[in-house]
């Protein structure tokens, strides 16, 4: 693999060798009309619109491209197929259109301003919920760049280097499309790309503090993108952890993986008798119970610091509902198998100890198993526990990340509510 040394952007007045590099490396582009040819046979899921290009259909010799250098794809006769951000790995081309456009300011701005538009049709952006995704990747056609939305801090995780290198056009757009409602843009892409060892977190404009207090439907929670997991709060499973308020009340409920407690309050929010948070991690403990006193809730919660998997073996309370969220059990195909075992068991523990007419609610993030597979999955662990179960709801990410109809693959989070008689 090839890489470009640069360093990267620490504030909005810093220093320019990372705006000059990008700057040059665009003009370069431009100049040059950097192409690769797509073999004829590989064109089929280029012209079904897939955002993804292999490096197995291309033709061409690419030792002279550079990691996120904006590429255009043609075919064997030199027809327009695609532009994109190219990078030496198995997906080689992330398309970002599909159309001969150029890849600017302009672009990025018009592609945040319909992802936003999107948020506001679907109800998003209201009075007691100021908590958002506000790209999602393919789903928005910006693949490799997710931007979480916290009460007025945007902060850009990048999934491709190409995105990393367009970094403060993303930022500008920001501030265009947000305007009053943007106080700060912080970037965190050093897990996501941490083969790039001067990847530096950072704000890119303006500063909040952390944690910093967000609202979900009326729920307060601190988040922290900068020591927290991923950009700080799960997003994608805000309308799961409402659905839990409508079956909480009077209940008691066991939140297994709650990390900083989101299931947990929207029980409690909505009347939950007691809910135990269950967490191996006392870092994430720690955060559940500040979310906890935030909210005022701490007479009716406790916390569990223990490995979820042999805690759930021999529960000692009798639960009305469990929550089953745990982390991807598989993030490759070769480990498909194995995640499968896990969720077996995992749901066949939950499904032989809880108590007759209780509710599990059930998940899987793994994208390599898809809903059918994790279907199954729990059926086969309810076949083991040797209980009936139900299915009442089936569940999903919601509408902030939406799925990109030419590819499925953006269809990552299952899940099931299920009446255990």
């Amino acid at each position: 693999m090839r890489l470009i040394p640069f360093t990267a952007k620490t504030t909005s007045s810093s220093p320019q060798p990372f705006v000059t590099f990008v700057t040059k490396r665009l003009t370069i582009c431009k100049l040059k009309g950097l192409t690769i040819q797509i073999r004829k046979q590989k064109t089929e899921s280029i012209l079904r619109k897939h955002p993804w290009i292999f490096s197995g259909a291309i033709e061409s010799d690419t030792t002279q491209l550079l990691d996120g250098d904006i590429v255009t794809a043609t075919d064997n006769r030199g027809n327009f197929l695609a532009v994109g951000h190219f990078q030496h790995a198995t997906i080689a081309l992330r398309v970002l259109s599909f159309e001969d456009v150029g890849i600017n300011l302009d672009f990025f701005q018009k592609r945040i301003q319909n992802a936003f538009e999107l948020r506001e049709k679907i109800g998003l952006f209201v009075k007691g919920n100021n908590i958002c995704r506000l790209v999602h990747g393919e789903g928005d056609s910006l693949p490799g760049l997710i931007i979480d939305f916290y009460n007025g801090c945007a902060v850009i995780q990048c999934h491709s280097i190409g995105m990393f290198r367009s970094i403060e056009m993303i930022s500008e757009s920001l501030k265009k499309v947000l305007k009053d409602d943007l106080k700060a843009v912080y970037s965190k892409s050093s897990d996501t790309l941490h083969q790039r060892e001067d990847i530096v977190d950072s704000y890119l404009y303006g500063n909040c503090s952390t944690p910093h207090i967000g609202q979900e439907y009326g729920v307060k929670h601190n988040i922290d993108w900068i020591n927290g997991q991923k950009t700080g709060f799960f997003v994608d499973q805000r309308e799961n952890r409402a659905l839990l308020g409508k079956y909480a009340k009077d209940k008691k409920i066991l939140n297994t993986f709650c990390y900083s407690g989101g299931f947990s309050l929207s029980a409690l929010q909505k009347g939950a008798a007691l809910v135990h948070s269950l967490d191996s991690s006392k870092k994430a403990i720690e955060l559940t119970e500040q979310n906890i006193a935030l909210n005022g809730y701490t007479d009716r919660h406790e916390s569990i610091v223990a490995d979820a998997m042999e805690y759930m073996k021999d529960l000692k309370e009798d639960y009305d509902i469990i929550v089953l969220d745990p982390p991807a059990f598989a993030k490759h195909r070769d480990k498909r198998h194995k995640a499968i075992q896990g969720y077996k068991r995992l749901n066949a523990h939950a499904i032989r100890q809880i108590k007759p007419g209780g509710l599990i609610f059930t998940f899987s993030c793994s994208q390599v198993v898809d809903k059918y597979l994790f279907n199954n999955t729990v059926i086969a662990a309810a076949i083991d526990a040797g209980r009936n179960v139900r299915i009442i709801e089936q569940l999903h990410q919601p509408g902030d990340h939406p799925i990109n109809a030419f590819h499925p693959e953006g269809e990552y989070l299952k899940g099931l509510v299920i009446e255990v008689e």
